[in-house]
């Protein structure tokens, strides 16, 4: 087998951490990458395990030492992929995951050309699940919840590019999906029949476009 690093992306709502997990708990070959933050720890957070929390300054050294296969800025705080992190998986003879966005996906793709990564876009069934999904973590202001919003609807109209979508209408079935594309080292493109992504991406960018103007 030849290890892989395969990048999950989707819309804020999306199911692809949902999806990495029951990926991970499924597939003893396949390890995940923790990543790194500068934000605070929250509740039951431990250190190295749900992140790497650094300051910074510590952050800023790795990036300008070139540590980082993929980092960006949200909602004031940095988050990255540790080249490490990567490596230590990747070396264990195991595929890695990232649960990552389309900005840090493109990064890796530069970083590891295909065929060494595998793309998976994931896209939520409907507009109305998404919305119920998206709105239901009650989390964030409504400035937050805009600014998400409008970074989904550019991820969202960007899927279409995509080599590989899946869409997350049954976490079992979205699983499988994953795991096939991953098994035919991302070879053959895997994307829905007929104009259902066309569609569906016109559905939820109405829907993000909708929540947007009234958060």
């Amino acid at each position: 087998m030849t290890s892989r690093v395969v990048v999950l992306s989707a819309p804020s709502g999306g199911g692809k951490t949902t999806i990495t997990k029951a990926l991970l708990a499924r597939r003893p070959d396949v390890g995940f990458s923790v990543s790194a933050t500068t934000r605070r720890p929250r509740p039951g957070e431990q250190n190295h395990v749900a992140y790497h929390f650094l300051t910074r300054d510590e952050f800023a050294r790795r990036r300008d030492a070139g540590a980082f296969v993929e980092w960006a800025e949200y909602a004031g705080e940095w988050y990255g992929t540790l080249k490490s992190e990567v490596d230590r998986v990747l070396h264990s003879g195991k595929h890695v995951v990232l649960d990552i966005e389309i900005q840090g996906a493109r990064q890796v793709e530069q970083r590891y050309p295909a065929p060494q990564s595998i793309g998976i876009f994931i896209l939520p069934p409907s507009a109305a699940a998404w919305t119920e999904r998206l709105l239901g973590r009650g989390t964030e202001s409504p400035v937050a919840l805009a600014r998400r919003l409008e970074q989904a609807i550019a991820e969202i109209r960007q899927s279409r590019t995509w080599r590989h979508i899946v869409i997350n209408d049954d976490l079992d079935r979205a699983v499988e999906e994953v795991s096939k594309i991953i098994d035919a080292d991302g070879a053959i493109p895997h994307r829905p029949h007929g104009e259902r992504v066309n569609n569906l991406v016109e559905e939820l960018v109405r829907e993000a476009d909708r929540l947007r103007h009234g958060a």
